[in-house]
């Protein structure tokens, strides 16, 4: 089965809803329009579907392996990354100062989603030197930015992030690595971080770790974490590549899923100290990795959505090729190809329903990516950083927990062919286990919206964004038709139970935090299905004006049908979330500790 990737559907959403005409306007987006989009949607396509998508099966079958602190990646797998490197995509979405190509985001955050579709081990690879990417723009020196960036950006070497250690995964302020400060302004660095993916590999020059760690006399906690570059290779003051540095892999995982992407075990400093580099200032290592850590978590949204997208691929095509049953309306006399039979329509339709509306919530975010960076007017660059910061962790949890849902479906819908690794159905199940673990877990992603982002201002933001979608209702609304309509009320009733959840969270979050946190997943999920149907209700607006201008009309209607199905199956379960949340704290918390 080939994967084809949904350009059209990419289009729709960058021109109205993240509005990339506009945002080409910008300064420093370089007339990045429509049109441009088009070419590098169809060209990054073209890429993934020749030279990326063709590995992934054959990395599920023939994982990276470890041998005597080496690893080798599948076979294909570096031919292939030289090739992406050479292309310029690495380097689509960053500054031309340092060689990349300055594209938007929005535009990038397309491709990212293709090249995750064709294949998730191996694109797990070049996100994370996004991530390094923007730690360094945005707190390394000068001399680091040098040393570093160009070759970062043309895919020469690539990023890691190293934060988890067998003691600390969550919690940070358990890291216990050192770094200890030399006359030469360097640090000697000497510890062990695990659960690194691309930790170790051969496709490519060098590999620039980021890692967390103390230095003698920090603060205790959080706040006595500094971030550091550990280069796999030191680099020499000309540029050169030079000695090894002392960070060895001493193992990698055997893992449920993404087995092409090695996920190492790092032990700094054995023979003397890992030489490092300070980020920014001392003890403000976290907030830096903040930065990479918001990239990869809107990026491992973009993960699901692209595991997500090929499950349903697979899934139709299955269901319109299997033979099985009469249909249950007698329309055929003899047995009929599974897709004829409501509840795989049922199923289909809800893979695909969740996936246009998180692709349509990740581009309004990318949208907003952009704007909050390069928009020169300040109040309106402030906005959409505030709402921006807002969705990320929306995008992560959505795109993800609705990844494991689609795939799970696309094993469904296979049957007992499904469960039969030929048919691909269980590596998407497999592969997308993992996303709502990696770059902080649902309940991490929950804690965020919660605290960070509902109860520091109140709910003032978050009844912001209520006030936009009752404009859109009313918009809906005026278009007078039966979809819209229906949509506009389904929408009222999600947004209204929306507001009185936010209520309650403000309210009790500081006198009963165990109530209110009890209730953050679901809190959570209510916020990611109202704000991505948010973006499915715009897309009717705009789909029933470009259908009366003639446009597109098989495409536009498919998109008003499952925009109704979203708002008719997915949005009610909003109200059954708001009655745990607010009535089901207490079963949570009642059973003794002991019980368990």
């Amino acid at each position: 089965m080939t994967y084809s990737a949904p350009v059209k559907d990419m289009l729709f959403n960058l021109a109205h809803l993240a509005r990339i005409d506009d945002i080409a306007q910008l300064p420093g987006l370089g007339d990045y329009g429509l049109e441009t989009a088009q070419a590098v949607l169809e060209e990054c396509a073209r890429f993934c579907d020749g030279v990326v998508a063709p590995l992934g099966v054959l990395g599920d079958t023939q994982p990276s392996t470890w041998n005597d602190g080496k690893v080798t990646a599948t076979p294909g797998f570096k031919q292939a990354y030289v090739q992406y490197a050479e292309g310029g995509w690495q380097g689509l979405q960053h500054p031309a100062e340092f060689g990349g190509q300055g594209i938007p985001r929005a535009i990038a955050a397309a491709c990212v989603e293709v090249l995750n579709s064709s294949n998730l081990s191996f694109a797990m690879c070049p996100v994370l030197t996004d991530g390094a990417i923007e730690a360094l723009l945005t707190a390394g020196s000068d001399e680091l930015k040098a040393t570093y960036l160009h070759k970062l950006v043309a895919g020469q070497w690539t990023g890691t992030m190293n934060l988890t250690e067998p003691q600390a995964g969550s919690d940070l302020s358990l890291i216990r690595t050192k770094a200890e400060a030399q006359a030469d302004g360097t640090y000697k660095v000497f510890g062990t971080k695990i659960f690194i993916s691309w930790g170790e590999h051969d496709m490519a020059e060098n590999i620039v770790h980021l890692v967390l760690a103390r230095v003698p006399g920090a603060p205790d906690g959080v706040k006595g974490i500094s971030l550091f570059i550990v280069p796999k290779l030191l680099v020499n003051a000309n540029g050169s590549l030079g000695a090894r540095n002392d960070v060895q892999c001493v193992s990698i995982e055997h893992k449920m899923g993404i087995k092409a992407s090695p996920t190492c075990v790092l032990q700094y400093g054995d023979n003397g100290g890992a030489i490092g580099y300070l980020v920014g200032e001392e003890n403000h290592g976290l907030e830096y990795m903040f930065i990479m850590m918001n990239a990869a978590r809107y990026a491992v949204g973009l993960q699901g959505l692209g595991v997500a997208e090929h499950a349903y691929q697979r899934a139709t095509a299955y269901a319109k090729d299997r033979v099985q049953s009469r249909p249950v309306d007698g329309s055929a006399k003899g047995s009929a190809t599974i897709v004829h039979h409501p509840d795989v329509r049922r199923m289909l339709m809800t893979m695909r329903a969740l996936n246009e509306a998180g692709r349509a919530l990740a581009a309004t975010a990318a949208g907003a990516a952009d704007n909050a960076h390069h928009n020169p007017d300040a109040a309106a660059a402030a906005q959409a950083h505030a709402f921006y910061d807002f969705l990320v962790p929306l995008v992560k949890t959505y795109c993800t927990e609705t990844s494991v849902e689609v795939a799970s479906l696309g094993v469904q819908v296979h049957g007992g062919m499904g469960f039969i690794e030929e048919t691909g159905a269980a590596q998407h199940y497999r592969d997308a286990r993992i996303l709502p673990i990696y770059e902080g877990t649902t309940a991490i992603q929950a804690n965020d919206l919660v605290g960070r982002k509902t109860v520091r201002d109140g709910g003032q933001l978050a009844r912001s964004i209520a006030v936009q979608i009752e404009a859109t209702e009313q918009q809906l609304l005026a278009s007078d038709t039966a979809v819209a309509r229906a949509i506009a009320q389904r929408l009222a009733s999600a947004r209204k139970t929306f507001l009185e959840v936010v209520d309650y969270v403000v309210g009790n979050a500081k006198a009963s935090p165990n109530e209110v946190f009890a209730g953050s997943v679901p809190y959570l999920m209510i916020t990611s299905y109202l704000i991505a149907g948010w973006q499915m209700a715009r897309s009717v607006v705009i789909a029933q004006e470009l259908l009366q201008a003639g446009e597109d009309e098989s495409f536009l209607e498919a998109k008003l049908i499952t925009a109704q199905f979203y708002a008719e199956h997915i949005l009610p379960r909003i109200s059954g979330l708001r009655d745990s949340i607010l009535n089901g704290a207490g079963s949570v918390l009642a059973l003794p500790l002991e019980a368990f």
